[in-house]
């Protein structure tokens, strides 16, 4: 087949309403399919209160910085002194260096887990009740 009957094809499929040609001759087998027009691109516009509010978060939340306070030990991981009180902390909540953040149940004893720098809990990766690993992140500071 000649480049000539090639482009003549093609320019069937163009001028035509179909998606797809399909020619054999022989041993020989062309297939042509015509893309779908694309629409043309959906300009997207940022809303105007959530996209100032976005960046100061990235500003306020400095990842480069963030200290991951890991599991000294394995045990039970517990949000709060007791389960009919208040978590230590919450994510968002600020705390200083030697605060009590949670506690770790290790052989029947209460080990309190302090935040090893000062900051802003940004994720609390453990769950209540659930065996950490030593070493397992608890928590994240920033």
């Amino acid at each position: 087949m000649k480049i000539d009957e090639v482009k003549a094809l093609a320019e069937i499929l163009s001028q035509s309403d179909l998606s797809s040609l399909e020619y054999k001759e022989g041993d020989l087998s062309i297939r042509m399919e015509r893309n779908a027009a694309c629409p043309p691109p959906v300009r997207a516009e940022a809303a105007p209160a959530a996209a100032p509010a976005a960046d100061d978060v990235e500003q306020r939340n400095d990842f480069n910085n963030m200290h991951e306070l890991k599991a000294p030990m394995v045990g039970v991981f517990y949000a709060a002194p007791s389960p009919d009180a208040e978590p230590f902390v919450k994510v968002g909540d600020q705390v200083e260096k030697g605060q009590v953040v949670c506690i770790l149940e290790a052989m029947k004893l209460m080990n309190d887990i302090t935040a090893p720098v000062s900051g802003r809990i940004v994720d609390i990766c453990a769950q209540n009740g659930v065996v950490m690993e030593y070493g397992q992140t608890l928590m994240k500071i920033i």
